[in-house]
């Protein structure tokens, strides 16, 4: 009989034909998801609502790997949920089959390579390098040296205008009390390499097209992870006159989306007789709107998403004058009049296109367009009806459900479709329509959200 070791248990996984190779399992007990490359035999499993991902590797690795996305999730950090690790797996014949390592699947994620296709847009590649580079310093911050970071073991969530990225495999990875210079740098030119084969790969598959080049886009990833770490953790001196550049960095790291819990500031006197401030971030922790916007809603969002509400909470306290009042029970009735009213008119059947606060933010954009369409402002619950129906119905699901699901055998665009690696039967498959990437002129700066130089020029004056 196999062994379970499980943190979550989920006693529907006990019938499941263990004793079967993952590869040859029927086709009734596993659905077709969109996933990047691997070297492990991977799947996904429906039990009942649940889908988990299912990955057979040597036992030692399945262990090693579960215990750090044990220690991720503990830390709050962006990564797939480990469910148990499966051992003691025999065949009919007796002969020892690896173990599966099982990890639930991460709902309205998409891989990379459901994200990039011909003529796909500046500002999307931008935002999801952005995502990429904030995961590798969140991870590098708490100690965590990944050794294999490349795009296969990204998957990426829509996170307002932006994309958040979450870790899915760990089996090389290290957890340490601290990262040294050398640890990082390493690291660093695993990423490198593996990203320009990426980045090579997707272009030989037409994929990437000009003015793409793959190894401008390594250079700008490198570019970026060190910009956000010297903001992060760099040493920066000023002379005694200019103290308020001390909050001017407290408010950067914020508008990046990070919390500064204790800061080094030193003092000393120049040559000249005038005194010295020196100051290092010491603790950064990721997730400052989020973590306010749980703290005042309850809603549980990515970071970008929760930035765009806490405006739209901001915006509807002065509104309503309410400017003086606690901040708290204004959240609490913006979460009763104005969130819960609006998702409450979204369709059942519609809300696998997106996740709630996805839908916000986007219907707030609706909103504003549709108020310069009219000439007038179009308040929010009157603006649910146009973007149902002009927007949310024509969108591809990126949630799966039970109702959602597809069955492998309908899935005809791969030769597998368990299997991305054994490729497609046909070329030239078109990305499914998305109203939110089409009909709008590309910026003329793709993405500024770490744009360090820019955060700098804005804060200088405190």
């Amino acid at each position: 009989m196999p062994k379970f070791l499980s943190a979550s248990p989920d006693s529907r996984l006990l019938p499941l034909p263990w004793e079967t190779p993952l590869a040859e399992w029927p086709v009734d007990l596993l659905v077709a998801l969109p996933r990047g490359l691997s070297r492990h035999v991977v799947r996904f499993i429906q039990v009942g609502d649940s889908v988990y991902a299912a990955k057979e590797v040597v036992e030692h690795l399945a262990l090693h790997e579960y215990r750090l996305l044990q220690d991720l999730n503990r830390l709050n950090t962006p990564a797939v949920e480990p469910i148990g690790v499966i051992t003691g797996r025999e065949d009919a014949q007796g002969q020892s089959l690896d173990p599966i390592l099982l990890t639930r699947h991460l709902e309205f994620s998409l891989p990379y390579r459901s994200l990039f296709s011909p003529g796909v847009r500046k500002g999307t590649v931008s935002r999801l390098l952005d995502a990429m580079v904030v995961l590798i310093a969140r991870l590098h911050l708490i100690g965590f040296k990944w050794g294999d970071i490349s795009l296969s073991n990204i998957l990426f969530r829509r996170d307002a205008c932006a994309f958040a990225a979450y870790l899915v495999d760990a089996e090389t990875a290290e957890m340490h009390p601290r990262l040294s210079k050398g640890q990082r740098r390493q690291d660093l030119e695993i990423a490198r390499n593996n990203l320009y084969g990426d980045f090579l790969d997707l272009q030989a598959g037409g994929l990437l097209l000009e003015p793409f080049d793959p190894l401008r886009l390594v250079d700008t990833v490198m570019k970026r992870y060190r910009d956000l770490w010297q903001e992060l953790t760099g040493t920066e001196e000023f002379s005694g006159s200019e103290a308020e550049r001390i909050e001017g960095r407290v408010r950067r790291l914020n508008s990046l989306g990070f919390d500064v819990a204790e800061m080094a500031i030193e003092t000393e006197t120049g040559s000249a007789g005038h005194s010295v401030i020196r100051i290092q971030p010491k603790v950064v922790d990721a997730g400052h709107h989020r973590r306010r916007l749980m703290r005042l809603t309850g809603l549980d969002t990515e970071e970008n998403q929760a930035r765009r509400i806490l405006n739209d909470l901001d915006a509807y306290r002065f509104h309503t004058g309410q400017t003086i009042v606690d901040e708290a029970v204004v959240a609490h009735k913006w979460l009763t009049e104005i969130f819960e009213p609006v998702m409450g008119q979204i369709p059942l059947e519609l809300r696998d296109k997106r996740e709630p606060a996805q839908i916000f933010h986007e219907l707030l954009d609706y909103r504003w367009y549709q108020s310069q369409r009219e000439h007038r402002d179009v308040p929010l619950v009157e603006a649910v009806s146009g973007y149902i129906h002009e927007v949310l119905e024509s969108l591809p699901d990126e949630a799966i459900s039970h109702h959602d699901m597809i069955p492998a055998a309908k899935m005809h665009q791969l030769v597998n479709p368990f299997d991305p690696s054994q490729g497609f039967v046909e070329d030239g498959e078109d990305k499914p329509y998305d109203p939110w990437e089409d009909g709008t002129p590309e910026a003329a700066m793709p993405s500024h959200y770490l744009d360090i130089d820019a955060l700098r020029a804005r804060h200088h004056q405190g």
